[in-house]
């Protein structure tokens, strides 16, 4: 099953603010190789070609080949929930997200969301995500099922949250019991990861928080998920129930929740100490800009944490957050760091939605730079999708289109996206491929 797809290819597997431009491959005339879904070469067209004679080729010259976008933060029960007006974080939850989540006890809606859901990652080019469930089992089963059909690369699991309201509450006991049957069923599965779902510190007991550290420590190959500094309220509430705590992530930390394997969306207002703990830790924070912008939680600060030397990946945080395109999100993570002084390059900005994100979520070896011996994830760019898109692009360095892709851009610059070197989704048929 060997196959050639011959597009412009450009991939960013290095952070550019180290590496400079040796951080970006990119051919203008290139041929990616595919067997059994997995790169087996890549490089210029013409040279490539002389390895693979009577290789069966896709020609996509004018289309710009990248990695499949990596989605390191969101909601997929919040799909519905999406441009819910007024309201910041706590008071958000309580009228638009708590209601919304309590139907997923039901597996029939959480399997219709949840095909829904991964089509519109699909079409929106992302094709590995970490992704919050509820605290129902159901939920996570429905997510994972959707997941192998698909072959997509999906991080999930069962939230936690003994303190949440009614209809919405688990027990320590329970969550360590899902937590553990969910892992044997699905973790390791296909391309599926379980994370451990603390919500965040206000919603769980102290108990529970010791059952995730717990069920985390003794399943080394899972992930850990939770929020962090999303807004000057919660934060405060979290040290109000927490006086014995340094700061936010020491109560994590007091549970053994801040390792390698811990994510943790937001972290807009992190302190100096809180920076220096995550870069020791090895823990990643993902950028969430539509979602910090639409509940007006405030600008992150990312040349700040890239001074600690902290991991950073993109998050579109759906349904805070307000489109489900990492084009998107990277034009609005381009106008945040703009606020802050400090613009942020196409080039990098790729490079965390892609090879940054994938690294942080423990996938760097499987997807997110294109190189051989990676899963054939990739997606194709169309500039020229709208007709002002086409007359901005026309004749452009390939930097500067993927920047005004990244502003302009949305789902209809999604071409085809591919997962595994297959067909999953073709703009042009107007549906996901089956």
């Amino acid at each position: 099953m060997l196959k050639g797809f011959r597009a412009e290819i450009v991939s960013v597997p290095h952070d550019p603010r180290v590496a400079g431009d040796e951080a970006v491959l990119h051919e203008a005339d290139g041929l990616l190789v595919v067997e059994d879904g997995v790169i087996v070469a890549r490089g210029p067209y013409e040279q490539v070609i002389e390895g693979f004679p009577g290789l069966e080729v896709e020609d996509h010259r004018g289309r710009l080949m990248v990695p499949g976008f990596v989605d390191t933060h969101i909601h997929y029960p919040q799909t519905e929930r999406i441009a819910a007006y007024g309201l910041q974080l706590l008071g958000w939850l309580d009228e638009h997200i708590f209601p919304a989540e309590r139907a997923f006890a039901d597996i029939a809606h959480a399997r219709e969301v949840s095909g829904f859901f991964l089509d519109e990652l699909l079409r929106h080019g992302t094709t590995s995500a970490l992704v919050f469930a509820t605290v129902h089992e159901t939920s996570v089963d429905a997510l994972f099922e959707a997941a192998v059909e698909r072959n997509m690369r999906i991080a999930s699991g069962k939230v936690l949250m003994d303190l949440g309201p009614d209809g919405l509450r688990d027990t320590p006991e329970t969550a360590r019991a899902e937590s553990e049957a969910l892992i044997a069923r699905w973790h390791g599965k296909g391309r599926l990861t379980y994370a451990v779902t603390p919500r965040f510190a206000l919603t769980s007991s102290d108990a529970q928080l010791g059952v995730a550290g717990d069920v985390l420590a003794a399943h080394p190959g899972t992930l850990m998920h939770t929020h962090i500094s999303e807004n000057v309220d919660e934060i405060a509430a979290v040290l109000g129930r927490f006086p014995d705590a340094r700061d936010y992530l020491d109560v994590y930390d007091s549970f053994g929740l801040v390792g390698d394997r811990s994510i943790f969306a937001h972290g807009i207002h992190l302190s100096d100490r809180e920076c220096c703990r995550l870069k020791e830790s090895g823990a990643g924070v993902a950028l969430c800009p539509t979602s910090n912008l639409f509940l007006g939680s405030g600008l992150f600060d990312l040349a700040r944490l890239d001074g600690h030397g902290v991991k950073i990946g993109l998050g579109t945080d759906v349904g805070a957050g307000t489109s489900f395109s990492m084009l998107s999100t990277m034009g609005e993570a381009y106008k945040v760091c703009q606020l802050r002084g400090a613009p942020l390059d196409p080039f990098r900005a790729l490079w965390l939605a892609t090879a940054a994100g994938a690294a942080m979520l423990g996938m760097g070896d499987k997807v997110g730079s294109l190189t051989p011996g990676q899963e054939a994830d990739f997606l194709l760019l169309d500039a020229g999708a709208t007709p002002l898109s086409a007359r901005r692009c026309a004749d452009l360095p390939v930097g500067q289109r993927l920047f005004a892709m990244q502003i302009l851009g949305d789902d209809r610059f999604i071409a085809r996206t591919y997962v595994a070197g297959v067909l999953a989704h073709d703009r042009d048929a107007g549906k996901v491929a089956a």
